[in-house]
């Protein structure tokens, strides 16, 4: 087994127009922030994701109509080379940084086939419906725009070869203004190419951190046009996606923490009660936050506790180990009735990036009642949990780095 990776011909912003065109995905925006971007800025790969901006003729979200608009209006980009295309074959390094926080990746084109056998490894559920959307959409937009992140195991020659580059002046340095600075190399020269893909055959398994539907969905397209194509060529564009490539180091995992919008008609006291069969419960002076593994936060009433589990796991099963599921199995099913967290209206979830805080102020504000905050997964759990064929409740990680839009576009 090794990670099978191609260089490929990249559609993307002129040098120029890079800072204005790459983009978030547009639900990380609101409604008033979206619409002044669509506004003022005229380059913003938005304008290709929605671009029915104030026309009156409208389609249906998620239909061929929809898509087709979509795919026309990155087609006008292009006309307007706003888009250029890379002339030759390129691996793109692409290095996001903050403050004392850095992301060094390589995008590629990674291989259907082993996400197929396997070797691309998951650890989170998709939805058949949203896979079948999404690869409608693929089919008819005919790109991939933002990068599936792939994680994989540290590879010191690798991480050398890349620093060498690095050295050099990048095709891009801009920082956006959400304080991030981004920077681009296009790696084109053959023999370095080839290097970097065969350091990656040594490279034994890549696991998705973020974008299960997105490789689910390319997965889809690529072995429907394999068949189409009568198996005769493996190496259509199809059979691979657009992904970034990041040691496991360098992966951020955040907590994604809880929120119930009531207590199943239970007193804080009678709650607290039921806590102390499972965890020493310890009421706190200020603010707290999880340290350690098995540890909990909680907030009611406008009070911090500490909630340290008290009977460690039995299970040979990794995710029966993670603490998004000890909290699921021990207070938010038998104590507060949340059986499914897909589908249950009562439960929310809040990223750790906003901090305890976060959680007590949608409490004191009345959005919820009672708030949960966790110890991040680790790596090595989330690679433990997809090496042995498990998967991880939902909404159990918040990975960083988070990926830009259009910096990028693979085309199908």
């Amino acid at each position: 087994m090794c990670a099978k990776i191609i260089p490929f011909k990249a559609i993307r912003p002129a040098r120029d127009k890079a800072h204005l065109v790459a983009t978030r995905p547009y639900y990380s925006y609101t409604k008033q922030i979206l619409k002044a971007k669509l506004i003022h800025n005229p380059y913003s790969f938005i304008h290709i994701i929605n671009p029915e901006f104030r026309k009156a003729d409208k389609t249906e979200p998620n239909t061929i109509e929809r898509f087709e608009k979509v795919r026309d209006k990155f087609n006008q980009f292009r006309d307007e080379e706003i888009f250029i295309q890379d002339e030759k074959p390129s691996f793109y390094l692409y290095r996001q940084s903050a403050n004392d926080q850095e992301f060094v990746g390589l995008i590629v084109g990674a291989s259907i086939d082993e996400y197929n056998k396997g070797e691309i490894k998951i650890h989170e559920e998709t939805i058949s419906a949203r896979e079948e959307t999404f690869k409608m959409y693929l089919d008819v937009c005919g790109f991939n725009a933002e990068p599936v992140l792939l994680a994989y195991k540290e590879n010191k020659k690798i991480i050398q070869l890349q620093k060498g580059l690095m050295s050099k002046r990048p095709e891009y340095e801009y920082t956006s203004t959400d304080t991030l600075k981004h920077e681009l190399w296009v790696i084109d020269q053959p023999d370095i190419v080839q290097e970097l893909a065969h350091q990656f055959e040594t490279v034994k398994n890549l696991y998705i951190a973020d974008g299960h539907h997105r490789c689910a969905s390319s997965a889809l397209l690529g072995n429907e046009r394999l068949v189409e194509n009568n198996f005769l060529n493996e190496n259509l564009s199809s059979s691979y996606f657009m992904a970034y490539l990041i040691p496991e180091s360098s992966l951020k995992i955040y907590d994604f923490n809880r929120l119930v919008s009531d207590l199943n008609n239970r007193s804080a006291e009678e709650i607290i009660g039921m806590l102390e069969d499972s965890f020493e419960v310890s009421l706190m002076k200020k603010e707290f936050r999880p340290t350690k593994k098995h540890e909990f936060a909680m907030y009611l009433h406008s009070k911090w506790y500490k909630l340290n589990l008290i009977q460690l796991p039995t299970s040979d099963n990794p995710t029966d180990h993670l603490d998004p599921r000890i909290l699921s199995k021990l207070i938010l099913h038998p104590i507060l009735g949340i059986k499914d967290l897909k589908t249950d209206s009562r439960i929310s979830f809040l990223n750790g990036k906003t901090g305890m805080k976060g959680l007590q102020k949608k409490v004191d504000s009345g959005l919820a009642k009672i708030a949960f905050g966790l110890y991040p997964v680790s790596v090595r759990d989330l690679m433990h949990v997809a090496d042995t064929n498990n998967i991880m409740p939902p909404k159990s990680t918040y990975i960083e780095p988070k990926l830009r839009s259009g910096l990028t576009v693979y085309e199908l």
